[in-house]
């Protein structure tokens, strides 16, 4: 890639990141914004608005992908960075509980960066570029998930906590700003040529893709609303800050190990993908069984090496199969089955977690993996067909 394509990486993966500071960095204090803000006294609503933005933006990326391909990639990134704007500004003015919830409805409605900010990175990178310019933007991702929740602590002082959304708003809208003056794309996404042509037949479709995306998604977050919980009822004399350390001890192997990891295994394979499912298959299981903080801190940094190649084997098979010209729509479809992922996997483990007990999502992780693993082994052994010409 060359410098500037690294630059618009650059600029892409950091208003990625400040836009994604909010979004992920506010769900945490729902119940205290219900409590202190809008007088609302029923902390059940904090999971319920949890989902809504997901659930919302699951259905709503296949829409924005297919725009994305008529009207520009570019455009529509600058419409999502503005969408997170006027869906912040919304909720940090509003005074009922049936507002806020409207401001996070438009907010699943109107967002989607992550999904844009792919479409447009499509339009300047391909191949192995791609791969890496994915895992960054993954990357960004995990970074604010693990700074925002903690910086925003610090920021949320006695007055109303809901009012940090209005100053929250000017991130997405710094990022239009900048993304206003990054170039149109490349001239493949003008013409609708693929981004690079491929010496073989892909080794997964885009609808097999999605598929076990799903099952990685779900099987991750599925682990993740009881986590601390779980880890206070096993470990009671440990402190809340190092059980909140332990939950981001995952995502803090991903920003040290996905960089390396996307130079070294770039081209696509079922195998890396299974490789990765499967040792986070068992890091799942092993966790439901552990009550030894040394061994639960050894299975966690085997969740996050996993979680990594999991995510650089996805990157890779994706960007075997975008196509610039399509590249809104791939990418529209791809969130969407994330964010699916990532809805049912929360609503799972509050099942699971009120049937069996709050170590059961991780063997719920576990079981949604066999499958995925299986139907790889599936795709692995079948002859490869030739390509056509």
């Amino acid at each position: 890639m060359s410098g500037q394509g690294r630059a618009v990486v650059a600029v892409v993966m950091l208003c990625h990141f400040v836009a994604s500071f909010a979004a992920l960095g506010m769900p945490p204090f729902f119940a205290l914004i219900l409590e202190r803000s809008l007088d609302n006294d029923r902390p059940w609503l904090a999971g319920a608005f949890y989902v809504v933005p997901t659930l919302l933006a699951a259905l709503s990326a296949p829409w924005w992908g297919r725009l994305a391909d008529r009207y520009g990639k570019k455009p529509l990134l600058v419409r999502a960075q503005l969408g997170l704007a006027l869906s912040f500004l919304l909720a940090g003015f509003a005074t009922s509980t049936s507002g806020f919830f409207a401001a996070l409805v438009l907010q699943g409605v109107l967002g989607g960066t992550f999904a844009a900010s792919n479409a447009y990175l499509a339009t300047v990178a391909s191949g192995a570029a791609l791969v890496r310019s994915l895992t960054a933007m993954q990357w960004s991702a995990r970074a604010a998930l693990v700074a925002a929740p903690a910086c925003l602590g610090l920021w949320i002082g006695e007055r109303s906590p809901i009012e940090l959304y209005r100053w929250l708003a000017l991130l997405p809208l710094a990022a239009a700003l900048l993304v206003a003056l990054l170039p149109a794309g490349g001239a493949a996404a003008q013409a609708g040529a693929p981004v690079a042509v491929p010496a073989a037949r892909p080794p997964a479709s885009p609808r097999q893709i999605y598929a076990l995306q799903f099952a990685f998604v779900f099987a991750t977050v599925a682990t993740f609303p009881y986590f601390v919980a779980d880890l206070q009822q096993r470990l009671p004399a440990l402190a809340a800050g190092t059980a909140g350390l332990l939950f981001g001890l995952p995502h803090l192997v991903y920003l040290l190990a996905a960089p390396p990891l996307a130079r070294r295994l770039g081209a696509p394979s079922l195998g890396v993908l299974a490789f990765g499912l499967g040792a986070l298959a068992l890091a799942l299981a092993a966790q439901a069984f552990t009550h030894d903080l040394p061994a639960l801190v050894g299975w966690r940094l085997v969740m996050g090496v996993a979680m990594s190649v999991g995510f650089v084997g996805l990157h890779a098979l994706v960007a075997s199969v975008v196509e610039a010209g399509s590249a809104g729509r791939s990418f529209g479809w791809i969130e969407s089955s994330s964010k699916w992922g990532g809805a049912a996997g929360g609503l799972a483990a509050g099942a699971v977690a009120a049937a069996a007990g709050t170590a059961a999502p991780f063997l719920l992780g576990a079981a949604a993996l066999l499958p995925a693993l299986l139907y790889l082994a599936v795709l692995m052994r079948r002859p490869p067909r030739p390509q056509a010409a």
